[in-house]
């Protein structure tokens, strides 16, 4: 392990992982969703153009900000998995600074070398042997992963350090305290997956319905498209559609 390079190499979890494939696949969905909703309400070529590059680079800032999610949630399971390769280390003897150092050899069993519980505890290591104390080191990352389980975690480890025998017992209770919560969000998650897949349903519908009565319906939604009260009708019709797409994702962001 290269202390310099450990050192040096330092993730911000805030900023989006994802690379220029993702935002291009990010636009591209969102160019189609948003070409493809508008035309099927105004079937208006330019307007639909328009629209749909709007919202594709909304869906790429959307994408992103998913994807920052994302990491910091693996990133949990991740920090999970190395308490409990400390605290299996700490049980046997070893004081933290050695768990560490083994427990990077257990965690290379589950995940690759440059994934982000590796390279934190490269950074940690690499902090200790450069005469950082380990608890500024677990502070140091609370702060960049914005974890509230880290963050207690480098909390409760700063209070302690050099002032009780009791570390193993400490990291323990924490994995045991995480390890509840993510059973619970996971009977949560589990709960409510059907009714995600209902609410995506019930959005994708009204598209559909209208799509079809509009290409297969005889001219029954001509006055739709061709009058002002027609636009009107759409327009309003579109704004409802997208309030609720709006409240329908924040719900389930807010619950899980």
């Amino acid at each position: 392990m290269d202390t310099l390079t450990s050192l040096s190499a330092v993730p911000d979890y805030t900023r989006c992982p994802s690379g220029i494939l993702d935002h291009s696949l990010a636009l591209t969905i969102g160019f189609a969703a948003g070409f493809g909703v508008s035309f099927i309400f105004y079937k208006i070529v330019i307007l639909s153009l328009v629209c749909g590059i709007l919202f594709g680079i909304v869906n790429v800032f959307t994408a992103a900000q998913s994807a920052v999610s994302k990491r910091m949630t693996k990133l949990r399971i991740q920090f999970f998995d190395l308490l409990e390769a400390v605290s299996v280390a700490m049980r046997a003897g070893s004081p933290l600074y050695r768990a560490l150092q083994s427990a990077r050899e257990d965690l290379l069993l589950l995940y690759t070398e440059n994934s982000d519980i590796i390279t934190e505890v490269d950074i940690i290591i690499g902090k200790f042997n450069n005469a950082v104390p380990l608890s500024e080191a677990f502070t140091d990352f609370a702060e960049r992963a914005k974890l509230e389980d880290l963050a207690s975690f480098a909390s409760v480890y700063a209070t302690i350090e050099g002032k009780s025998g009791r570390a193993d017992e400490i990291i323990r209770e924490t994995q045991q305290i995480i390890s509840d919560k993510m059973e619970i969000e996971m009977e949560i998650a589990t709960l409510l997956s059907a009714a995600k897949s209902e609410a995506n349903i019930m959005l994708l519908m009204p598209v559909v319905i209208i799509g079809l009565i509009g290409y297969s319906g005889a001219g029954f939604m001509d006055s739709i498209y061709t009058t002002t009260t027609g636009r009107i009708v759409s327009t309003v019709g579109l704004i409802v559609y997208i309030i609720s797409y709006i409240l329908a994702r924040k719900f389930s962001s807010v619950v899980l």
